[in-house]
C-alpha cells in the first residue's frame, strides 16, 4: 500500500472478514494508519465502516484477518483492551452522561482517587483544562455537559479520549450536528493533533470535508476494499464512481420533457419577519421547485410560515385558485401539506416506535371503525405495500425506526405523507447526513412522486442537488425570494450570484 513518505505506520488491517447471521459484513478488508495521518473512511451505507470502527476498537472482533499495532499483531478483546493500547474512538451517538459536568465526563470510571479514596477532583480538573487548551476550546468545566453546545460536546469526547493517551483517534461523522464555523475550528483542532503525531480515521458523508482535511482515502463498496487513494489524486466524480459505480450526474433522474402542471399552490405577501420584504412564489402539479440560498437567508421560515408552523407578518395562499387559511399545520395537513423536517430524528419520527406505528400515527382515521377500535390487520397491510413501493429496507414493519439508516428513515417519514395522501410535500435538507447511494434513491423517488402528480418544494444547502434535480428554483437573500430560475438558467454560478448579492431582479419564469 501507499504509505506516507517517513511515517511509520501505527496501525494495519489485513485481510479482515466478518460475517453475521444472513450477512457478510467484511470480506477481506485491508486498511493502514500511518503516524501523523488524518484517513477518510469512505463507503455509503452498509460499506462495511462501522463493522471496522467496532472491530479496531474492540467492540467485535474478526473472524479472520489480523490487526497489526506498531507491525506487532493484537487481538482486542474488548473496548478497554483497544483504550489500553492507545485507540480512542468518538462515536456519531455521544457517550456523555449529560447530568455531570465536564471533568466527571472526562475521568468517567478511572476517577483519580487519594490515598483513602477520595477523588481528587483539582487534579483532574487541572488535567481537563490542560486538553481543552490544547484544543484551543473554552468550555465551562463546571457546567453539566447536557447544557453544553453539541459542538462543547463533541470536544469533550475527543479530550475523553486524549486523557486516555490515544495515539489514534476515530472520529465517526464528527460534524454531522456541527454548524461550517463548528466544523472549521474541530479541522483546527485535527490539524494540530495531526502535527503531535496522532493518526486518525475520519468518517464523514460530506465529501467536501475529506478533500479539506484528510490525507488519504479509504473507499469500501460491500464489504470490500475498492480504492485507496491520496487525496490530492483524486476528485469528487471519482470518489462517488468508486463508492457507488457511477458518477455524480447519474444520481439525477431525467427531468420530463412535458411541460409543468396548473399552478397548485400561490403564495403572496409572505413576510416572515419585520423588516424582511414581501415576496411570493407558485407551485405547479407534478414539479419540484428548488428553494436554494445561504443559511439564514429565509428559506426554512419561509416554508414553515407557509404551512403555520411559525408565525409570520402576511400572507396570502391560494390551493387550486382558492383563497385558503393556513393558521396552523393542521390547517395545511387538511389542505394537503406535508413537511418533512430537516431534523428526522427529533421532529420528523417517533425513534423507538416500529415502522408501523410512525406511517399510521397521522391517519389511524383510515384503520378505525365507528366503535373505536383500529383495524391492525388493515393497518399492516398498507405499511407493507408502502414500505414496498418506496423500498425501505427492513426486516418487517416492526422494525424499530431507531435501528434504520438515515435514508430509510426518511423514507419512513414519505411514507407517513403518502399514506395521507398529501399532493403537496416540503422535503427540507432531504438528504442530509445520509450517503450517496441513498440520496440517489432518495431523488428517484422525489422525481416519480413528481411524475405521479405530487408537487414538491425541496430546500437543501446542497448546489449539486439544487441544480441536478429541480424544474425551477427560488433562490432566498435576506428573508425573500430574490429570484425565480428556471431553465437553464439553474446553474450554480447563477444560483450563487443571486444568493449572495448579485441582483434584487425578480426574474420569475413560471
Amino acid at each position: 500500500m501507499d504509505a506516507i513518505p517517513d511515517a511509520p505506520l501505527l496501525l494495519a488491517l489485513d485481510g479482515v472478514t466478518k460475517g453475521f447471521p444472513g450477512v457478510q459484513a467484511l470480506k477481506g478488508v485491508s486498511l493502514e494508519l500511518a503516524r501523523g495521518e488524518i484517513h477518510a473512511l469512505l463507503g455509503e451505507n452498509g460499506a462495511g465502516k462501522s463493522t471496522i470502527i467496532k472491530i479496531i476498537g474492540g467492540i467485535q472482533h474478526q473472524d479472520e484477518g489480523r490487526i497489526l499495532l506498531d507491525g506487532q499483531e493484537r487481538r482486542f478483546h474488548s473496548y478497554r483492551d483497544a483504550i489500553a493500547a492507545g485507540i480512542g474512538i468518538v462515536f456519531q451517538e455521544f457517550s456523555l452522561v449529560p447530568d455531570l459536568d465536564a471533568v466527571d465526563n472526562i475521568f468517567l470510571g478511572r476517577e483519580t482517587a487519594s490515598r483513602f479514596g477520595l477523588s481528587r477532583k483539582a487534579e483532574m480538573r487541572a488535567r481537563s483544562a490542560e486538553l481543552m487548551r490544547r484544543l484551543g476550546i473554552e468550555v465551562d468545566l463546571d457546567c453539566p455537559v447536557g447544557r453544553l453546545s453539541v459542538a462543547d460536546q463533541q470536544f469533550i469526547e475527543i479530550a475523553k479520549a486524549l486523557s486516555l493517551d490515544a495515539r489514534i483517534l476515530i472520529l465517526d461523522e464528527p460534524t454531522a450536528t456541527l454548524t461550517p464555523s463548528e466544523a472549521e475550528h474541530l479541522f483546527r483542532v485535527m490539524r494540530q493533533l495531526r502535527a503531535d503525531g496522532i493518526g486518525m480515521f475520519f468518517v464523514s458523508h460530506h465529501l467536501d470535508e475529506i478533500f479539506e482535511i484528510c490525507d488519504r482515502i479509504t473507499v469500501l463498496r460491500d464489504g470490500r476494499n475498492v480504492g485507496l487513494v491520496r487525496t490530492s489524486d483524486c476528485d469528487m466524480d471519482g470518489l462517488v464512481e468508486m463508492m457507488v459505480g457511477r458518477r455524480l450526474e447519474a444520481s439525477f433522474p431525467a427531468r420530463p420533457d412535458t411541460p409543468p402542471g396548473d399552478i397548485v399552490l400561490e403564495a403572496k405577501g409572505l413576510r416572515i419577519r419585520d423588516g424582511a420584504p414581501e415576496s411570493g412564489f407558485v407551485l405547479h402539479r407534478g414539479e419540484i421547485l428548488g428553494f436554494a440560498g445561504l443559511v439564514g437567508s429565509g428559506r426554512t421560515e419561509t416554508a414553515l410560515a407557509l404551512i403555520g408552523a411559525i408565525p409570520c407578518r402576511g400572507k396570502q395562499v391560494r390551493i387550486d385558485g382558492k383563497p385558503v387559511r393556513l393558521d396552523d399545520p393542521a390547517a395545511a395537513l387538511a389542505q394537503g401539506i406535508g413537511l418533512l423536517p430537516e431534523n428526522r430524528k427529533t421532529q420528523g419520527l417517533m425513534l423507538g416506535f416500529s415502522i408501523r406505528d410512525n406511517v399510521s400515527i397521522n391517519n389511524l382515521d383510515k384503520y378505525t371503525n365507528r366503535a373505536g377500535i383500529i383495524d391492525r390487520k388493515k393497518e399492516r397491510r398498507i405499511t407493507l405495500e408502502l414500505m414496498q413501493q418506496i423500498r425501505i429496507k427492513a426486516p418487517s414493519d416492526e422494525t424499530e425506526s431507531l435501528t434504520l439508516s438515515g435514508g430509510n428513515q426518511q423514507k419512513v417519514v414519505i411514507a407517513r405523507w403518502l399514506n395521507r395522501r398529501c399532493r403537496i410535500l416540503i422535503f427540507d435538507e432531504p438528504t442530509r447526513g445520509i450517503d450517496v447511494g441513498a440520496k440517489a434513491e432518495i431523488y428517484r423517488l422525489m422525481r416519480a412522486l413528481a411524475d405521479e402528480g405530487c408537487s414538491i418544494i425541496m430546500i437543501s444547502s446542497e448546489l449539486p442537488e439544487i441544480v441536478g434535480l429541480c424544474d425551477r428554483v427560488a433562490v432566498f437573500r435576506r428573508g425573500a425570494i430574490a429570484a425565480t430560475l428556471a431553465g437553464d438558467s439553474i446553474n450554480p454560478e447563477e444560483v450563487m450570484r443571486h444568493a449572495t448579492a448579485g441582483s434584487d431582479q425578480h426574474a420569475d419564469h413560471h
